[in-house]
C-alpha cells in the first residue's frame, strides 16, 4: 500500500480546519463544547470537502442537502456512542421537534443545510489554494498559508 503524502497533508489540513471550525461554531452557539465535537467536526468537514469535490457539477442546494445529510448522520452516530452508549450527556435534543433518539433533529439539520453554503464555498477555495490542479501537489499558496505572518 502506497501512502500519498500530498493527499495526507491535504486531508490533515481539512480535518484540522473542520475540528477548529466546528468547535468555534459550537462555542458561539451553546457557549461551550466537548472534545468529541472537535473530532466530529474534523470528520464532518473532511466528508463535506470530499463530497464537494465529487459533486463539482451539482447545484448548490443539492450540495447543501448532501452536506446537511452527512453532518446529521455523523452527529447521529457520534451521539449514539457518546450520549447513549457511554452516557456522557454531551447533548440531548429529545425536547426538540422531530428528533431521533434525542441525538439529531430537523431544526439542526435545517441549520446545517444553511451553514453548508459557506462550508462548500470554503472547501472549494481551500481546494484551489491547496492543490495544484495539474499535478495535485501542494501549491505555493498552501506553503504561504503555513509561513509565519510578518507584521
Amino acid at each position: 500500500m502506497v501512502i500519498d503524502l500530498q493527499k495526507l497533508k491535504e486531508y490533515s489540513l481539512i480535518y484540522l480546519i473542520g475540528s477548529v471550525g466546528y468547535t468555534v461554531i459550537e462555542i458561539l452557539w451553546r457557549g461551550f463544547t466537548h472534545w468529541t465535537m472537535a473530532i466530529t467536526g474534523g470528520i464532518c468537514f473532511s466528508l463535506v470537502y470530499k463530497m464537494n469535490l465529487r459533486c463539482a457539477g451539482k447545484k448548490l442546494w443539492n450540495k447543501c442537502f448532501r452536506s446537511a445529510t452527512i453532518i446529521t448522520s455523523v452527529e447521529y452516530v457520534v451521539g449514539c456512542i457518546v450520549n447513549l452508549k457511554l452516557k456522557w450527556d454531551v447533548w440531548d435534543y429529545s425536547n426538540l421537534f422531530l428528533n431521533i433518539k434525542g441525538q439529531v433533529c430537523l431544526l439542526y439539520t435545517a441549520l446545517w443545510f444553511f451553514l453548508s453554503i459557506p462550508m462548500i464555498f470554503l472547501s472549494t477555495l481551500l481546494h484551489k489554494k491547496i492543490c495544484d490542479r495539474s499535478s495535485h501537489k501542494l501549491s505555493s499558496s498552501f506553503k504561504r498559508l503555513l509561513k509565519k505572518p510578518t507584521f
